[in-house]
């Protein structure tokens, strides 16, 4: 009986030659048909300044064998660490499963036609929030930005939003990923996936949960 990657994962004498990015999408199709709400929901962590993490829940909008994308405002708090600092970890954790996936790595911004095409995915309505919104910025009353989003939907009529030039998206390309399974009595599967580099073949460990 052929092995699902999942078996392979565990099996500790057929993991070699595994791909952790195939293997994400074994899990991330099981996550799609089992999690009620957004099962590509992800913490998302950068670092400020001051060298103090910063977490926050984002939406992973594109993937490929690159790396996990997502899309938001280079003005927010999120996008101007990431420029400052293009490091990342993120972690999708699907309770419905009892599962998790964690990567780290260097990040890096999506090109101007990867970003054009999601934009012009989204519904309008979201198209003209994402306009308006100047993200983690302070405001006063939330009656502003409704205001805001009214007036620049009567100034559109029916015609498109151009994307802002300061929203795109940011890529994680991963140099960490790791694979984490409920057992019970806390005896969980944990492994580990390593690669020195982008395009350098992937390691794998068995940890201790």
């Amino acid at each position: 009986m052929l092995q699902t990657l999942t078996e392979r994962l565990f099996d500790d004498g057929d993991r070699a030659a595994l791909d952790p990015l195939a293997l994400f999408e074994e899990w991330f199709a099981l996550a799609q048909e089992a999690e009620p709400n957004d099962p590509h929901a992800m913490a998302f962590a950068s670092v400020d300044a001051d060298g103090l993490p910063d977490v926050r829940m984002v939406l992973l909008n594109a993937r490929d064998e690159r790396g996990f994308a997502f899309f938001t405002n280079f003005e927010s708090n999120k996008g101007e660490q990431l420029l400052a600092q293009p490091k990342g970890a993120m972690v999708m954790h699907w309770k419905s499963l009892r599962r998790q996936i964690r990567m780290r790595g260097p990040v890096e911004v999506v090109s101007p036609a990867e970003a054009d095409a999601y934009f012009a995915s989204r519904p309008k309505g979201s198209q003209i929030a994402s306009s308006v919104s100047q993200q983690s910025r302070p405001l006063h009353a939330r009656q502003t930005m409704i205001d805001q989003v009214e007036q620049r939907t009567a100034q559109l009529g029916e015609g498109g939003v151009t994307r802002p030039a300061n929203w795109s998206g940011f890529r994680l390309v991963p140099t960490s990923i790791e694979f984490w399974k409920d057992g019970e009595f806390r005896l969980h599967d944990r492994v580990r996936f390593t690669r020195d580099a982008v395009g350098q073949p992937w390691t794998s460990q068995r940890l201790y949960p």
